[in-house]
Protein backbone atom coordinates (compact mmCIF):
# COMPACT_ATOMS: atom_id res chain seq x y z
CA UNK A 1 0.00 0.00 0.00
CA UNK A 2 2.93 2.15 0.70
CA UNK A 3 3.95 1.65 -2.39
CA UNK A 4 1.42 2.27 -4.42
CA UNK A 5 0.61 5.12 -2.58
CA UNK A 6 4.33 6.39 -3.15
CA UNK A 7 4.26 5.51 -6.86
CA UNK A 8 0.65 7.42 -7.18
CA UNK A 9 2.75 10.48 -5.67
CA UNK A 10 5.79 10.32 -7.76
CA UNK A 11 3.71 9.92 -11.44
CA UNK A 12 1.43 12.86 -9.80
CA UNK A 13 4.69 15.23 -9.60
CA UNK A 14 5.49 14.22 -12.54
CA UNK A 15 2.65 15.70 -14.73
CA UNK A 16 2.59 18.57 -12.16
CA UNK A 17 6.38 19.27 -12.99
CA UNK A 18 5.03 18.70 -16.84
CA UNK A 19 2.48 21.28 -16.88
CA UNK A 20 4.13 23.57 -15.05
CA UNK A 21 6.96 23.11 -17.65
CA UNK A 22 4.77 23.34 -20.68
CA UNK A 23 2.93 26.53 -19.33
CA UNK A 24 6.26 28.68 -18.91
CA UNK A 25 7.25 27.54 -22.47
CA UNK A 26 5.91 30.65 -25.08
CA UNK A 27 2.71 30.29 -26.48
CA UNK A 28 3.56 29.61 -30.62
CA UNK A 29 1.04 31.66 -32.41
CA UNK A 30 0.98 32.20 -36.05
CA UNK A 31 -0.11 35.52 -37.62
CA UNK A 32 -0.63 38.03 -40.31
CA UNK A 33 1.44 41.00 -39.65
CA UNK A 34 -1.55 43.40 -39.85
CA UNK A 35 -3.38 44.04 -37.45
CA UNK A 36 -2.84 40.48 -35.98
CA UNK A 37 1.04 40.85 -34.67
CA UNK A 38 0.11 44.10 -33.32
CA UNK A 39 -2.36 43.09 -31.23
CA UNK A 40 -0.40 40.60 -29.94
CA UNK A 41 2.77 42.82 -29.43
CA UNK A 42 0.65 45.29 -27.50
CA UNK A 43 -0.58 42.59 -25.45
CA UNK A 44 2.72 41.36 -24.34
CA UNK A 45 3.07 44.70 -23.28
CA UNK A 46 0.67 44.73 -20.97
CA UNK A 47 0.86 41.03 -20.07
CA UNK A 48 4.30 40.35 -19.80
CA UNK A 49 3.60 37.42 -17.64
CA UNK A 50 2.33 35.43 -20.80
CA UNK A 51 4.89 34.61 -23.07
CA UNK A 52 3.98 34.64 -26.81
CA UNK A 53 6.42 33.25 -29.29
CA UNK A 54 4.67 35.63 -32.44
CA UNK A 55 5.36 34.08 -35.75
CA UNK A 56 4.40 36.44 -38.80
CA UNK A 57 3.55 33.95 -41.51
CA UNK A 58 4.53 35.01 -45.20
CA UNK A 59 1.88 34.68 -47.99
CA UNK A 60 1.38 31.48 -49.81
CA UNK A 61 1.52 29.76 -45.89
CA UNK A 62 -1.28 27.64 -44.93
CA UNK A 63 -1.26 28.83 -41.02
CA UNK A 64 -4.00 25.77 -40.43
CA UNK A 65 -1.53 23.35 -42.16
CA UNK A 66 1.27 24.31 -39.02
CA UNK A 67 -1.31 24.09 -36.99
CA UNK A 68 -2.73 20.55 -37.46
CA UNK A 69 1.05 19.22 -38.14
CA UNK A 70 1.79 21.11 -34.45
CA UNK A 71 4.04 23.57 -35.85
CA UNK A 72 2.45 26.04 -33.90
CA UNK A 73 0.20 25.91 -30.85
CA UNK A 74 -2.33 28.56 -32.05
CA UNK A 75 -3.08 30.99 -35.01
CA UNK A 76 -4.94 34.15 -34.98
CA UNK A 77 -5.61 35.39 -38.43
CA UNK A 78 -9.12 33.96 -40.04
CA UNK A 79 -13.10 34.07 -39.77
CA UNK A 80 -15.40 31.28 -39.10
CA UNK A 81 -16.38 30.76 -42.55
CA UNK A 82 -13.02 30.54 -43.71
CA UNK A 83 -11.87 27.82 -40.57
CA UNK A 84 -14.80 25.44 -41.40
CA UNK A 85 -13.54 25.13 -45.23
CA UNK A 86 -10.61 24.78 -43.95
CA UNK A 87 -11.37 22.08 -41.49
CA UNK A 88 -13.50 20.20 -44.71
CA UNK A 89 -10.16 20.54 -47.01
CA UNK A 90 -7.64 19.42 -44.00
CA UNK A 91 -10.11 16.40 -42.11
CA UNK A 92 -9.05 17.88 -38.85
CA UNK A 93 -11.61 19.73 -36.36
CA UNK A 94 -10.11 22.58 -34.38
CA UNK A 95 -11.35 24.67 -31.49
CA UNK A 96 -11.91 28.18 -31.68
CA UNK A 97 -10.57 30.36 -28.39
CA UNK A 98 -11.98 33.54 -28.53
CA UNK A 99 -13.75 35.99 -30.74
CA UNK A 100 -11.83 38.92 -30.94
CA UNK A 101 -12.45 41.33 -33.84
CA UNK A 102 -13.65 42.41 -37.14
CA UNK A 103 -11.70 43.62 -40.39
CA UNK A 104 -14.31 45.31 -42.27
CA UNK A 105 -14.08 44.08 -46.56
CA UNK A 106 -13.48 47.20 -48.59
CA UNK A 107 -14.14 48.17 -52.19
CA UNK A 108 -11.14 50.23 -53.08
CA UNK A 109 -10.45 52.04 -56.54
CA UNK A 110 -7.36 54.35 -57.78
CA UNK A 111 -9.37 55.24 -61.19
CA UNK A 112 -12.86 56.28 -59.59
CA UNK A 113 -13.77 58.37 -56.46
CA UNK A 114 -17.53 56.63 -56.66
CA UNK A 115 -19.10 53.64 -58.31
CA UNK A 116 -21.30 55.69 -60.71
CA UNK A 117 -17.97 56.50 -62.46
CA UNK A 118 -17.26 52.82 -62.77
CA UNK A 119 -17.47 52.37 -66.83
CA UNK A 120 -18.95 49.85 -68.49
CA UNK A 121 -17.48 46.51 -68.70
CA UNK A 122 -15.25 47.30 -65.78
CA UNK A 123 -13.16 45.13 -64.30
CA UNK A 124 -13.08 43.95 -60.62
CA UNK A 125 -11.06 41.96 -58.57
CA UNK A 126 -12.03 39.90 -56.14
CA UNK A 127 -10.76 37.06 -53.74
CA UNK A 128 -10.36 33.93 -55.42
CA UNK A 129 -10.80 31.85 -52.22
CA UNK A 130 -14.48 30.69 -51.53
CA UNK A 131 -15.30 32.30 -48.93
CA UNK A 132 -14.11 35.85 -49.03
CA UNK A 133 -15.33 35.56 -53.03
CA UNK A 134 -18.29 34.75 -51.34
CA UNK A 135 -18.39 37.89 -49.20
CA UNK A 136 -17.32 40.11 -51.89
CA UNK A 137 -20.14 39.54 -54.10
CA UNK A 138 -22.28 40.19 -51.09
CA UNK A 139 -20.78 43.45 -50.49
CA UNK A 140 -20.93 44.84 -54.28
CA UNK A 141 -24.27 43.49 -53.81
CA UNK A 142 -24.78 45.91 -51.17
CA UNK A 143 -23.53 48.49 -53.02
CA UNK A 144 -25.76 48.43 -55.81
CA UNK A 145 -22.87 47.02 -58.40
CA UNK A 146 -24.41 43.39 -59.07
CA UNK A 147 -27.28 41.72 -57.96
CA UNK A 148 -27.90 37.75 -56.53
CA UNK A 149 -30.25 35.30 -57.85
CA UNK A 150 -33.43 34.77 -55.24
CA UNK A 151 -32.51 33.12 -52.13
CA UNK A 152 -29.37 34.62 -51.12
CA UNK A 153 -29.87 36.27 -48.68
CA UNK A 154 -27.44 35.07 -45.77
CA UNK A 155 -23.44 35.40 -46.30
CA UNK A 156 -23.08 33.44 -43.61
CA UNK A 157 -25.39 30.71 -44.97
CA UNK A 158 -25.68 30.81 -48.58
CA UNK A 159 -22.20 31.20 -49.92
CA UNK A 160 -22.34 32.62 -53.75
CA UNK A 161 -19.94 32.53 -56.56
CA UNK A 162 -19.82 34.45 -59.80
CA UNK A 163 -22.26 31.99 -61.47
CA UNK A 164 -24.99 33.37 -58.82
CA UNK A 165 -25.01 36.94 -60.27
CA UNK A 166 -28.41 37.78 -61.61
CA UNK A 167 -28.56 40.94 -62.17
CA UNK A 168 -24.75 42.97 -63.74
CA UNK A 169 -26.14 45.93 -65.05
CA UNK A 170 -22.33 47.38 -66.04
CA UNK A 171 -21.48 43.70 -67.22
CA UNK A 172 -18.79 44.09 -64.72
CA UNK A 173 -16.13 41.29 -65.49
CA UNK A 174 -15.03 39.83 -62.15
CA UNK A 175 -11.37 38.88 -61.54
CA UNK A 176 -10.29 36.11 -59.26
CA UNK A 177 -7.02 37.25 -57.54
CA UNK A 178 -5.25 35.81 -54.51
CA UNK A 179 -5.99 37.70 -51.52
CA UNK A 180 -2.84 39.05 -50.55
CA UNK A 181 -1.86 40.49 -54.23
CA UNK A 182 -5.64 42.38 -54.88
CA UNK A 183 -3.95 45.79 -53.27
CA UNK A 184 -1.09 45.20 -56.58
CA UNK A 185 -4.09 45.04 -58.30
CA UNK A 186 -5.44 48.60 -58.21
CA UNK A 187 -3.59 50.05 -60.90
CA UNK A 188 -4.63 47.72 -63.00
CA UNK A 189 -8.34 46.91 -62.63
CA UNK A 190 -11.24 49.74 -61.95
CA UNK A 191 -12.34 48.29 -58.29
CA UNK A 192 -10.36 45.93 -55.97
CA UNK A 193 -12.31 44.19 -53.25
CA UNK A 194 -9.53 44.11 -50.63
CA UNK A 195 -9.93 42.03 -47.02
CA UNK A 196 -9.15 44.24 -44.30
CA UNK A 197 -5.43 43.06 -42.88
CA UNK A 198 -4.50 43.23 -46.69
CA UNK A 199 -5.42 46.72 -46.99
CA UNK A 200 -3.87 47.38 -43.93
CA UNK A 201 -0.75 46.25 -44.85
CA UNK A 202 -0.58 48.27 -48.03
CA UNK A 203 -1.18 51.65 -46.33
CA UNK A 204 -4.50 51.93 -46.90
CA UNK A 205 -7.07 53.20 -44.47
CA UNK A 206 -10.60 51.18 -44.69
CA UNK A 207 -12.33 53.48 -43.04
CA UNK A 208 -11.40 56.40 -45.31
CA UNK A 209 -10.32 55.05 -48.11
CA UNK A 210 -12.81 52.20 -49.19
CA UNK A 211 -15.67 53.21 -51.56
CA UNK A 212 -18.13 50.91 -49.78
CA UNK A 213 -17.15 48.91 -46.48
CA UNK A 214 -19.04 46.18 -45.10
CA UNK A 215 -20.71 46.67 -41.25
CA UNK A 216 -19.76 45.75 -38.12
CA UNK A 217 -23.35 44.79 -36.75
CA UNK A 218 -24.54 40.59 -37.68
CA UNK A 219 -20.91 40.21 -39.40
CA UNK A 220 -20.11 36.64 -39.92
CA UNK A 221 -16.54 37.31 -40.69
CA UNK A 222 -14.87 38.23 -36.88
CA UNK A 223 -11.02 37.14 -36.85
CA UNK A 224 -10.71 34.48 -34.30
CA UNK A 225 -7.95 32.82 -32.08
CA UNK A 226 -7.51 28.85 -33.01
CA UNK A 227 -6.05 26.40 -31.90
CA UNK A 228 -6.33 22.67 -31.33
CA UNK A 229 -9.06 20.70 -29.18
CA UNK A 230 -6.07 19.40 -27.14
CA UNK A 231 -4.71 22.79 -26.33
CA UNK A 232 -8.17 24.54 -25.83
CA UNK A 233 -7.59 24.22 -22.12
CA UNK A 234 -4.25 24.78 -22.28
CA UNK A 235 -3.84 27.86 -19.26
CA UNK A 236 -1.94 29.50 -21.63
CA UNK A 237 -4.54 29.97 -24.85
CA UNK A 238 -7.11 30.34 -21.57
CA UNK A 239 -5.15 33.31 -20.73
CA UNK A 240 -4.25 35.01 -24.36
CA UNK A 241 -8.38 34.66 -25.14
CA UNK A 242 -8.61 36.80 -22.15
CA UNK A 243 -6.60 38.85 -23.05
CA UNK A 244 -7.55 39.14 -26.30
CA UNK A 245 -11.24 39.89 -25.10
CA UNK A 246 -10.34 42.06 -22.49
CA UNK A 247 -11.68 45.96 -22.69
CA UNK A 248 -8.07 47.25 -22.68
CA UNK A 249 -7.66 45.43 -25.63
CA UNK A 250 -10.66 46.82 -27.36
CA UNK A 251 -9.90 49.85 -26.61
CA UNK A 252 -6.45 50.04 -28.06
CA UNK A 253 -8.01 47.91 -31.27
CA UNK A 254 -10.36 51.36 -31.67
CA UNK A 255 -8.10 53.86 -30.96
CA UNK A 256 -5.14 52.86 -32.79
CA UNK A 257 -7.24 51.42 -35.92
CA UNK A 258 -9.41 54.28 -35.78
CA UNK A 259 -12.49 51.93 -36.88
CA UNK A 260 -10.53 49.73 -39.93
CA UNK A 261 -10.44 46.94 -37.37
CA UNK A 262 -13.42 47.07 -35.03
CA UNK A 263 -13.09 44.64 -31.74
CA UNK A 264 -16.21 42.42 -31.21
CA UNK A 265 -18.11 42.79 -27.79
CA UNK A 266 -18.46 39.63 -25.74
CA UNK A 267 -15.50 37.91 -27.11
CA UNK A 268 -16.42 34.16 -26.85
CA UNK A 269 -17.76 32.43 -29.73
Amino acid sequence: MIKKASLTLTVLGALMTSWGAQALEPLRVAVDPVPHAQILAYIQKIDPQLKLDIIEIPNGVNSNELLVHGDVDANYFQHLPYLKSQEQALGEKLAVAATVHIEPLGIYSRRHKNFADVPEKGTVAVPNNVTNLSRALYLLQDNGLIRLKPGFSDPAADRASPKDIAENPKQLKILEIESPQLPRSLDDVDLAVINGNYALDAGLVPARDALGLEKAEHNPYANILVTTPRLQNDPRIVQLAKDLTSPQVAKYITEHFAGSVIPVAGGKP
